[in-house]
């Protein structure tokens, strides 16, 4: 069977099909992203018979169309949207959704004798000479009176060009745009191949976008269900467009689904915001056990996983799956406790989550255990945590992770979310992990490595204090201010052998610290501002940080993972006490996560 067809549409036939449904538009609703100047630019390649390229559409199976009628097949417009909402625009005289989710008009304004686009003005609306709408003489019910009516307004014109160059504007109606249709049958994977190869400018089309173009060909729940999705990632980052959608999107606004994200306008948390791939693909996850998004355009098509034949009364019970799951994950409940859960993990800003996949499997697996109600939710909590920080350890969800997550929740289904975590524990998390694995892995420069911001998250969680601070806590300074300092000061370490970053840059030499400890250690080495610390425990007057007391300074290099031999360390030393503080490091970290 053909991959794909290739046919031509009169813009006038193009538009009768979107506005019947038969090809769906899945970015209507969006705000529309080009400039007048565009919609001016298309206009007039097809009024000079310039190629426009081609759209391409993908067959949908069991769509609902308008008046609630299922099409055998409808066509999803895949790429050429911002095309299609042009013509809309300035040959229909339909309206365009902005950033504030207000419908506007873009009016393209045409100059019958210069043959000229523009973009309506109030200068060129005052001049007779200009046609102020195109839009106006593609809709007009008498095209000779609309020429008489311009002919009288300009009696100095050129009749024989005025009625030439009207006549190629009419033209545009039945200018020829090629459309590429892909099979019903196509996989996401081969129709997002299809379109790289396709696409001239190489851009990927991920298997999320199919998701969301498919949800939206399921009448008003669908195109609703798509907004729900949009809207609530939009409002998680500008609470302020609440407003805007809920006074200029009335279809939605008067559906349930408003009221299911409203509390967003008043939500400043930031730790979290889940762009819509990630809402796929825990919906994925939550609803249908499945790890890839292109899965749920499968489930959503009635296509069945085992047998690959579409029964379309499966179409239904897949969009009710895909609702139940929805409006668990857009419930403040849950959406909050989920976030204390991670919180309370020592995760607290979202610079330290440098996995949204961990963040986004774990979500999921806490929605998906609320339902076990022989779980108490206290070891609900506790395996949702201890999860997360696994995953950050292990890089679980970095590689291959929709495989992995489907493995993951089929053996979380059959064994328990408990007892496979514990297996996974004993086989990711060895005692050779531990003493080797992971003091390797700190072993990097990078401040947002998993492993680094794993060490911080420990140093959050049992409220441990900054470097050569009595009372501030690493929380406060991940919060507010505080400094990444160099134990054993960069200056320093430039000057006795050690020029280059990857050396003095190490994670392993990292302390977070007051700035005024930072300022007042400077570039002194370990041993010349520690010995300002021992005078200061002698005589009480403070000169760096605040500490006076001996126990409790050997207190406060244990918090930190420092060796307490830390003033005898020289740069002949370095290297050694880099291995020794990363031994350290992992014993925070281990002894954190057993404690979770």
């Amino acid at each position: 069977m053909a991959k794909y067809s290739v046919t031509q549409l009169a813009v006038s036939q193009l538009l009768t099909d979107v506005k019947s449904d038969r090809i769906a538009i899945p970015e209507l609703q969006r705000p529309f992203v080009w400039d007048s100047i565009k919609v001016r630019d298309l206009m007039d390649s097809l009024y000079k018979g310039y190629p426009v390229g081609y759209l391409i559409t993908w067959q949908s199976v069991g769509a609902k169309l308008k008046g609630g009628q299922v099409a055998a097949h409808q066509q999803i417009l895949i790429d050429g949207q911002q095309r299609i909402t042009a013509l809309r625009a300035a040959v229909a005289g339909l309206p365009v959704i902005d950033r504030r989710y207000r419908s506007i008009r873009i009016v393209i304004a045409f100059n019958p004798i210069t043959e000229e686009f523009a973009t309506l003005t109030p200068f060129i609306r005052r001049n007779p000479q200009w046609i102020p709408d195109i839009s106006e003489y593609f809709n007009t019910e008498s095209s000779l009176s609309f020429a008489r009516d311009y002919l009288e307004r300009n009696p100095d014109v050129d009749a024989r060009t005025f009625e030439t160059n009207l006549t190629r504007l009419e033209r545009i109606q039945n200018a020829q745009i090629g459309i590429i249709g892909l099979a019903d049958d196509l996989d996401v994977e081969t129709v997002s191949e299809i379109f790289i190869r396709i696409n001239s400018k190489g851009v990927p089309l991920s298997s999320a976008d199919f998701a969301m173009s498919k949800i939206a060909t399921y009448g008003d729940r669908g195109r609703n269900l798509r907004k729900l999705i949009d809207y609530f990632c939009h409002l998680a980052v500008a609470p302020h467009a609440y407003a805007d959608i809920r006074e200029n999107d009335t279809e939605f606004a008067a559906s349930p689904y408003l009221k299911a994200i409203d509390w967003l306008k008043d939500e400043s948390e930031d730790l979290y915001d889940p762009e819509y791939s990630d809402v796929i693909r825990v919906a994925g996850l939550v609803g249908f056990s499945r790890g890839k998004a292109s899965s749920i355009v499968s489930e959503l098509s009635g296509r069945d996983p085992e047998t690959r034949k579409v029964d379309q009364e499966l179409i239904p019970l897949a969009y009710d799956k895909l609702e139940r799951a929805l409006l668990q994950i857009v419930r403040k409940y849950h959406f909050d406790n989920f976030l204390m859960v991670i919180k309370s993990a020592g995760f607290i800003s979202p610079g330290m989550v440098n996995s949204r996949n961990a963040l986004n499997f774990a979500y999921a697996l806490y929605l998906r255990l609320r339902e076990d109600q022989a779980m108490s939710e206290g070891e609900r909590k506790r395996t949702v945590k201890r999860w997360f920080v696994m995953s950050m350890l292990t890089g679980r969800h970095s590689v291959s992770f929709e495989s992995t997550w489907e493995q993951d929740i089929r053996r979380i289904t059959d064994q328990g979310a408990a007892n496979y975590l514990k297996q996974i524990e004993e086989s990711d998390l060895s005692d050779a992990f531990w003493a080797v694995t992971l003091p390797a892995s700190l072993e990097t420069t990078s401040t947002v490595s998993p492993f680094f911001q794993t060490f911080l998250a420990a140093q959050v969680a049992n409220n441990f204090r900054g470097f050569l601070s009595r009372s501030i806590t690493v929380t406060a300074m991940t919060q507010q201010s505080g400094d990444i300092h160099h134990i054993v000061p960069k200056d320093y370490l430039q000057k006795h052998g050690y020029p280059d970053r990857g050396d003095y840059n190490q994670v392993a030499n990292f302390a977070l610290t007051e700035t005024s400890v930072n300022i007042s250690i400077s570039n002194k080495p370990p041993a010349e501002y520690m010995a300002e610390v021992a005078r200061q425990l002698e005589t009480g007057i403070l000169t760096l940080g605040e500490i006076t007391d001996p126990t409790d300074l050997a207190r406060n290099l244990s918090e930190n993972a420092i060796p307490a031999h830390l003033a005898e360390v020289t740069a002949g030393g370095y290297r050694e006490f880099l291995s020794q503080r990363r031994k350290l490091m992992a014993s925070v970290i281990r002894d954190y996560y057993q404690s979770l």
